[in-house]
C-alpha cells in the first residue's frame, strides 16, 4: 500500500482577462500551495476492477481520481487493479483544487505503478483535460498562471501563513461564470507588478460570490478586521495574511464557520515521489 499527500491551493489574486470563441475563460493568477492535505492510499489487485473509497457523494465514474486512472490506460505496460482510498481534509466546492490536486496526485502515483513511462509535462498535459488546475498540482511549484489556468511560469514566493476560513456554502463556479456583471475584461498584468504592489491585486469573482452567497459576504467581513480578506478561485474559501500582531488563536476560536492555519508550501511533497 502506498500513502501519499494531496496539497491544496489558494489563488493570491485571480483576474479574468478574456473569453475565447469556445467560452473559456482567459485568466491570470497566482497558484502558492499550502500545507493542508489530503491523503491517497494506493493498492494494487489481483483483478482488473478500479475501486474508490471515501468520496461517496461522487459518482465513481464522475471522480477525478476515478477519470485519472483511465486516462493512464492507454500507456500502461503493467496494468492491475487498484483500491484508491481517500482521506478527505480539503473541504470540497471551497476553491481551494482538492478535486484537481487528487487527479494530480494519482496520475503521478499510477504512472509509475503501470510504468506508464510519461514525464512530468506529458502528465501536466494529460491533466488539463480532467481540469485546467490539475497541471499545477502535476508540476507541484507555485505558478503565475495564465491561459486557461494551465500556462504556467514557475515563481518563487515568500513563506507565508495564512487563516482561510471555509463558509456553510457549496458554490457553483458555472453560476458565478455565467454572471453578466462578471468582469471579463481586466487588463493583463505581469508578475513583476504584483511583487510591487500586491494589495492591488483581487479576484474578479469576489463580489459576485459576496452578493449571492451571505456566508461568504460574512466570512469576508469576520477577517477583514484583522488584514485584507481574499476570495480563493471561485470561492467559498476566504483567506487571509498572518501578521505578527496578530491573536491567532482568538481568530480562529471565533470564527464564524470552519477555520484553518495553513503554511505556503514552496513544492508540493510529491514533487519526488517514487515508487
Amino acid at each position: 500500500m502506498i500513502r501519499v499527500p494531496s496539497p491544496a491551493k489558494l489563488n493570491l489574486f485571480l483576474h479574468i482577462t478574456g473569453r475565447r470563441e469556445n467560452g473559456y475563460h482567459e485568466l491570470q493568477s497566482i497558484f502558492q500551495l499550502i500545507d493542508l492535505f489530503d491523503w491517497l492510499e494506493f493498492t494494487q489487485t489481483d483483478d482488473s476492477a478500479i475501486h474508490i473509497e471515501g468520496l461517496n457523494e461522487v459518482d465513481q465514474e464522475q471522480n477525478l481520481i476515478y477519470k485519472a486512472i483511465h486516462i493512464l490506460k492507454p500507456y500502461a505496460k503493467n496494468i492491475s487493479g487498484l483500491n484508491v482510498r481517500i482521506e478527505k481534509n480539503i473541504p470540497m466546492g471551497a476553491g481551494l483544487g482538492g478535486g484537481s490536486s487528487n487527479a494530480a496526485t494519482t496520475l503521478i502515483v499510477v504512472n509509475q505503478l503501470w510504468q506508464c513511462g510519461l514525464n512530468t509535462d506529458q502528465l501536466a498535459e494529460l491533466g488539463v483535460k480532467l481540469g485546467a488546475d490539475v497541471p499545477i498540482f502535476v508540476h507541484g511549484r507555485n505558478a503565475w498562471a495564465e491561459g486557461i489556468g494551465e500556462h504556467l511560469t514557475f515563481i518563487d514566493l515568500d513563506q507565508k501563513q495564512y487563516i482561510v476560513l471555509k463558509p456553510d456554502c457549496f458554490i457553483s463556479t458555472q453560476l458565478l461564470f455565467s454572471q453578466k456583471t462578471l468582469t471579463r475584461d481586466t487588463k493583463p498584468t505581469k508578475f513583476c507588478a504584483y511583487q510591487l504592489k500586491p494589495s492591488n491585486f483581487g479576484n474578479n469573482f469576489e463580489p459576485l460570490a459576496r452578493s449571492l452567497y451571505p456566508e461568504v459576504d460574512e466570512a469576508m467581513q469576520y477577517l477583514d478586521q484583522f488584514g485584507k480578506a481574499k476570495l480563493t478561485g471561485t470561492g467559498a474559501c476566504v483567506f487571509v495574511e498572518i501578521t505578527e500582531q496578530m491573536k491567532i488563536d482568538d481568530i480562529l476560536n471565533h470564527s464564524p464557520c470552519k477555520a484553518y492555519m495553513v503554511s505556503s508550501l514552496n513544492e508540493s511533497p510529491l514533487i519526488h515521489f517514487k515508487v
